[in-house]
């Protein structure tokens, strides 16, 4: 086995950033590494492609998860892998990191044993990451400090001890910082390396000013990101080692997310008022019996029609509603909650104002 791991989580990424990062490690001055490429949920278009392209690097091992239909999941994408591996060494990677040619070199000789490094990192600006320059000649816009966290050499075992990366943590923010965090609780020392900068962040607009406050194709959670790192907040306090009580590191099979995906048989019909939407989230969804459920929600009302504003007006009780995307949201936000560890696609219409929800319980 390689000496280090290097495990790169991807979905729907520019192809030319994956190419450039793995042009970076094909230089490294030490090969006593291996790369395992986690493709999870790419469109089927886009995975195909990548596949394609990091069939060129003999160093990659490529795995597919079928989770196109789920948000995003960062620590589940990690800890599929880092389940497998009781021993060595991994490091976390990022497609839009380049490396330096002694990265490699370098981490080989970080390696301690129960001990956890984490690097600095050099950010390029829209126009230097456009050059395509050596690393060596590239100029950095700016530096990262000791509280991003993203980048981590461990020994796979002291992962192992706290179960991984917490999959609650869903879309963006707060994973990486939660593990390092477990890890001292633990009592394992997590270093700082600032020495050199041995990693460079190509450019690439914010992620976050992509929110809408309506339903969109790609999913989205409005406020996700302060949650996550309210939950980070609350971990510290309770100094947690452990994650995922249940399970971790389970990835649903290919065939099982596709017979969710291309469901065929009934589908319950489900609008937005407000009572009848909250007894089915606490009650029927909780009860529901093994096997496989499928939901359609859409917005059926006005909530400003002229009937509700006249039966206001009379003192008549006027029914309430959530909008589609509360709807949305609060369902959302109850599976990555409650839901995780079972197989589900959530896909949203947005031409048609509808989202669907097909879940397969035990």
């Amino acid at each position: 086995m390689a000496l280090i791991t290097l495990i790169f989580p991807y979905r729907d990424r520019d192809l030319n950033r994956v190419l450039r990062s793995l042009k970076s490690l094909q230089l490294q001055t030490s090969k006593e590494f291996e790369v395992i490429w986690v493709d999870y949920g790419s469109k089927p278009q886009i995975a195909e492609a990548v596949k394609k392209l990091i069939g060129q690097f003999e160093f990659v091992t490529y795995h597919y998860a079928a989770t196109q239909f789920q948000p995003w999941n960062k620590s589940r994408a990690l800890n599929w892998i880092i389940k497998q591996r009781t021993t060595g060494w991994g490091f976390v990677a990022d497609v839009d990191m380049l490396f330096h040619p002694e990265f490699v070199e370098r981490t080989l000789s970080l390696q301690k044993d129960r001990e956890v490094t984490y690097f600095k990192v050099g950010f390029l600006s829209e126009k230097e990451t456009q050059k395509n320059a050596p690393f060596m000649e590239c100029e950095i816009a700016f530096e990262s400090t000791h509280e991003a966290t993203g980048l981590t050499l461990f020994p796979f075992q002291v992962l192992h001890e706290i179960r991984g990366f917490d999959e609650f943590y869903h879309f963006w923010g707060a994973e990486d910082t939660d593990v390092h965090v477990r890890l001292r609780n633990l009592g394992v020392p997590v270093h700082f390396y600032e020495k050199e900068v041995l990693l460079l962040h190509q450019w690439h607009a914010n992620y976050r000013s992509e929110e809408q406050n309506q339903l969109t194709e790609k999913l989205q959670l409005q406020g996700i990101v302060q949650l996550n790192h309210e939950r980070l907040s609350q971990k510290r306090i309770q100094k947690t080692t452990g994650a995922n009580p249940k399970a971790w590191g389970e990835v649903p099979s290919e065939s099982v997310m596709e017979s969710l995906a291309n469901f065929s048989g009934e589908i319950l019909a489900l609008g937005c008022e407000k009572h009848a939407f909250d007894a089915f989230l606490y009650a029927t969804l909780p009860s529901l019996e093994a096997g496989i459920h499928a939901f359609r929600f859409q917005e059926t009302h006005s909530k400003s029609s002229a009937k509700q504003q006249l039966k206001k007006v009379l003192g008549k009780k006027v029914p309430k509603y959530y909008t589609i995307k509360e709807v949305h949201d609060l369902l959302l936000l109850h599976l990555i909650s409650f839901y995780r560890d079972f197989p589900y696609v959530f896909r949203v219409f947005p031409k048609e104002g509808t989202f669907l929800c097909v879940i397969q319980l035990p």
